[in-house]
This record gives C-alpha cells, structure tokens and sequence, in this order.
C-alpha cells in the first residue's frame, strides 16, 4: 500500500471517523479513498491538499512524507480537535438505514485474516455493501492483477463466502479464494494428480495451471458473484 495512503487511516483513526466520512469531509466521491487503500494505488494530489485544507491541526509533513509528529505542536492548555470529541463507539459491523447489516470490503492485504474468520469489520476502516444476492457472502474483497482475466478484471469486486476446512467439498472448476502458504489467490479449483492435491488454474492462459498440497492450504472462501464497476 502507498505509505501516504497508510497515514490517511491513520488520520481516520485518530479523527475517529470512517474513511467513507473522510471522503465527505474532503469533498471526494464515496469509493475515491476507500478503493485505493484496497489497491494500493496513488490518489489525486488534489485529495491530499484538501485534506491539508480540511484537518489544519495535522502536520502537512507528515501527511506527505511520514517525517514529525502527526499532529502540529499546540498550547498545551488548549485541547485539541481529537481530545474534545467524545469517545466513538465501535460495531462489529455498521448498520444501514433499513436496519440490515451490510457486507465489509475487506482490503486484499487483509483477506488471508478474512478467510481465517480472524479479521473483524471494525478492524478495518471498511466500506459495507447490502447485496441481496449476496445474502451468504462473510466479506468481499476488490481483485487486484489480471491473472484471472477475462472473467475478472483488476478493480471487480467479489463476494466470498468461507468454507469450514474440516468439511470443504470443492466444486470443481468453481473460482476460490485460497489462504495458502504462498499466500492469498483467487484461482479456478480442478482435481490434481492425486487426492493430497488440488491444481490452481488461471482463467489468462498467461499463468500456467500448477498443483499445490491440500496440505498448504490453511481456509477457503467460495467466490459467489461478483460487482463490476465501470
């Protein structure tokens, strides 16, 4: 992830806000920030400056470069921002307005700790979906590469629904997300050479098919549908 966009959580965090929140503070369309943190892309420099303009008692040093302290130096009798807002509660997911919970946009560093059932919603400043027909889906998580190409493209979102590994029953051919020892893939399941393994196919015939022990594999999440935005 841009280092930038690590300190922008920060930021968040402290302001005890969500970054869907801070997209609003700072005039941004909803997804400007929440998706680059997913993809790990740059943002626009005009974001930044309007988080300059919008959040003065944070030092534009450290927004920029990560160098000082996070917060300008203030009289020490006079609270700042942050030691005047009263305590936040936090969900474990947050509620929309029909009363439904919706589903966390996990970013892809974290989906290894979404797969295991270890990464909570509010261990992340995470974005939450209502999609009917994603009423099984744990978490989704934004594709990142174009390995599975022309199925899915870098930026879809996919839902994912965890598989029990004492119990997992693999459809074949069926797309997965596997928490493995090579670490997290999205790949297309198909029977391997023998019942310890499993082969890995790539929807881009550029990657080539390779098997991996069953052994190797620590949970699974059966991807269920997926959002295309244009």
């Amino acid at each position: 992830m841009c280092k930038i966009l690590s300190r922008i959580q920060e930021l968040s965090k402290h302001e005890g806000i969500t970054i869907g929140a801070l997209e609003k503070k700072i005039g941004a369309s909803k997804g400007v920030l929440s998706r680059a943190i997913a993809k790990g892309t740059d943002i626009q420099a005009k974001w930044i400056e309007s988080l300059v303009e919008n959040y003065p008692e944070y030092s534009a040093e450290w927004l920029l470069t990560g160098n000082g302290d996070m917060l300008k130096a203030t009289d020490e009798s006079e609270p700042t921002i942050a030691e005047q807002r009263p305590a936040v509660a936090i969900y474990p997911t947050k509620h929309v307005d029909d009363g439904q919970q919706g589903i966390p946009l996990i970013p892809f560093s974290a989906m290894a700790g979404a797969l295991r059932g270890e990464i909570q919603a509010f261990d992340y400043e995470c974005e939450h979906y209502i999609v009917p027909e994603f009423k099984t889906a744990n978490f989704l998580i934004t594709i990142n590469g174009d390995s599975m190409l022309p199925t899915y493209k870098s930026g879809d979102i996919v839902a994912c629904q965890r598989e029990a590994m004492t119990s997992v029953f693999f459809q074949w051919n069926r797309p997965y997300v596997l928490d493995t020892a090579q670490g997290a893939i999205l790949k297309r399941i198909k029977p391997g050479s023998d019942k310890e393994h499993i082969l890995i196919v790539s929807d881009n015939p550029a990657y080539d098919p390779f098997e991996l022990p069953l052994s190797e594999i620590y949970s699974v999440a059966l991807v269920i549908g997926f959002i295309r935005l244009e």
